[in-house]
């Protein structure tokens, strides 16, 4: 599939791939060593970390970000070598981790000397600090003050959670922990899902304009508060119209469709269609095998509209065409695996599950 310049999703860029760990995907902060200074939670959210200088609270400034207190060597000496901090975060959805950020953004003269992060796979609910078996993600790597540092992940380990280690203390702004989903054929055998979400394995591999906001906002978990949180391009001032392809879980029936225009009151699309490929057989490029699942179709403002798909034929992509532009808020694909859809999860987990 041709991005047409639009700034594909399917790259070879790993900061271009999902960021699992981000509380828009409903990642979790579940325990740290110490946050007297700033809040774990800061860590995960999803936009850019800001500062206001001489913003004081009562335990100094206020920084968005986490930060740890000064640690002490005996008798008021430095922090010994290997004394450091931690935090561990619950990834949105279990995946494989191709690449970390490690954004010490307004830190300048309290920011860690080093980290390195972990990984693990916990099943169930249970304690993940003491009982889960963690492998090295990240080594211990040089960090500098009010910077973006990327490391590229070798493993192709399945993780349920991270833990970020910093060496001695300090703060750090943001972590993107950047993957692919790898769902649990567990919890899809048999059931009617949302084969375009995020959370299940779906992504937006291609689309042709995201000047306002990302293609992929449309397959996050929940609702649009605001147009910021869905996909909406920019003015259309030539012929043709926008689109996004979305890579379902696997060849799938999909049954029902969702085009939801909530909070785009005055710039929805005017219509919307939907078309479907299976390339397990074709080619993403040949324009022939794709065909309809919802013809062009009338959208009115802030609605989530319905609409019932033939499903006669099975598809691994949808693609969403927008006329001749706008936003859309969420994009949801029910349906349910085929055998040969759940053969390809069971052995995308069986590869990376480590067991």
């Amino acid at each position: 599939m041709t991005d047409n310049g639009g700034g594909g999703l399917g790259d070879s860029d790993p900061l271009a791939l999902p960021d699992l760990a981000s509380r828009a995907l409903r990642g979790s902060v579940i325990a740290a060593s110490d946050e007297f200074f700033a809040e774990k939670e800061n860590l995960i959210l999803p936009g850019a970390p800001a500062f206001t200088p001489q913003t004081f609270g009562h335990k100094g400034q206020v920084y968005d970000g986490w930060e740890t207190r000064r640690r002490r060597g005996p008798s008021g000496a430095l922090p010994g070598a290997d004394e450091h901090d931690w935090v561990i975060v619950r990834l949105g959805a279990a995946g494989v981790v191709y690449a970390v950020l490690v954004d010490t953004a307004y830190f300048t003269g309290n920011y860690p000397q080093s980290c390195s992060v972990e990984g693990a796979r916990a099943d169930g609910y249970g304690d993940v600090a003491s009982a889960a078996e963690w492998v090295p993600l990240v080594p211990r790597s040089p960090l500098t003050g009010d910077a973006q540092h990327v490391f590229q992940v070798a493993s192709e380990l399945l993780c349920t959670h991270v833990r970020l280690r910093i060496y001695p203390d300090g703060g750090v702004a943001r972590l993107r922990v950047h993957g692919t989903v790898v769902p649990s054929p567990s919890l899809l055998e048999g059931l009617t899902f949302d084969l375009a979400a995020l959370e299940n394995g779906g992504d937006v591999i291609a689309c042709s304009d995201r000047f306002y906001s990302s293609p992929r906002n449309v397959l996050s978990p929940g609702l649009s508060r605001v147009m910021g949180e869905g996909w909406e391009t920019r003015r259309r001032r030539e012929p043709g119209n926008e689109w996004l392809v979305v890579r379902l879980t696997g060849q799938s029936d999909v049954a029902l469709a969702e085009i939801d225009t909530s909070g785009y009151i005055g710039n929805p699309p005017g219509a919307a269609s939907l078309l479907g490929i299976d390339a397990t057989v074709s080619s993403l490029d040949d324009s022939s095998a794709w065909f309809p699942l919802l013809p062009r179709t009338p959208l009115l403002p802030d609605t989530p509209h319905r609409f019932r798909l033939p499903g006669s034929r099975p598809v691994t992509h949808v693609r969403l065409d927008v006329f001749p532009d706008g936003g859309v808020a969420r994009l949801r694909l029910h349906g349910s695996l085929t055998s040969h859809g759940l053969a390809g999860v069971r052995r995308r987990w069986a590869e990376t599950a480590g067991s």
